[in-house]
């Protein structure tokens, strides 16, 4: 094989961190899905900023490296880091038991803040990085770009059936939306 064939750092770098996001929504749609763990609103503002961050490493992976996407990238890990702390300064008093369950004794939004500054950081250095061709049309890039796609329509999908077109439950329950419409179309 050509040296030619093989990712550059940067290029493997955008891809490793597109898959850490695929697995962190994942890992939350799954827990929603199969442990019927509703998502508050801050969790979906966390998991927006997720999406912002996979956004901006697919314009990397498809359209190449520009100082623009690794910014929106950065922009969307500063909101999701400072939704995610707001959340954990909710829960920091004694006592508190926190929202939702755990992983690893910590709550998805802990590890939300210590996935966005490990991102932030990741982003920073990917950027400052000298080889930055980081297009690619490999099958891991392309099957990457597709599972993230998916990821994003069905979390866009559960949170109009969560919430519907209305601010959602701040201790969600059910889904709202799933039965406005079964009121209006009769599912």
């Amino acid at each position: 094989m050509s040296k030619s064939s093989f990712p550059s750092l940067a290029g493997l770098g955008n891809q490793l961190a597109l898959a850490a996001i695929i697995g962190m929504l994942s890992y939350a749609f799954v827990d929603q899905i199969y442990f019927g763990e509703l998502p508050c609103p801050l969790c979906l503002m966390q998991r927006m900023g997720f999406v912002i961050i996979g956004f901006a490493l697919v314009l990397n992976i498809r359209c190449g490296a520009y100082s623009a996407h690794y910014g929106w990238g950065i922009i969307g890990g500063l909101v999701g880091m400072t939704v995610s702390l707001r959340q954990v300064l909710l829960h920091i008093l004694p006592g508190d038991k926190g929202f939702g369950t755990t992983f690893l004794e910590l709550h998805f939004y802990t590890w939300a803040f210590v996935g966005y500054v490990g991102l932030i950081a990741g982003l920073a250095i990917l950027l400052m990085l000298p080889n930055r061709e980081v297009r690619s049309r490999s099958l891991l890039a392309n099957l990457l770009v597709i599972l993230f796609i998916i990821l994003v329509f069905a979390n866009l999908a559960s949170t109009l059936l969560e919430c519907g077109l209305g601010p959602c439950a701040d201790d969600p329950v059910k889904y709202e939306g799933w039965l406005w419409l079964r009121s209006r179309f009769g599912f």
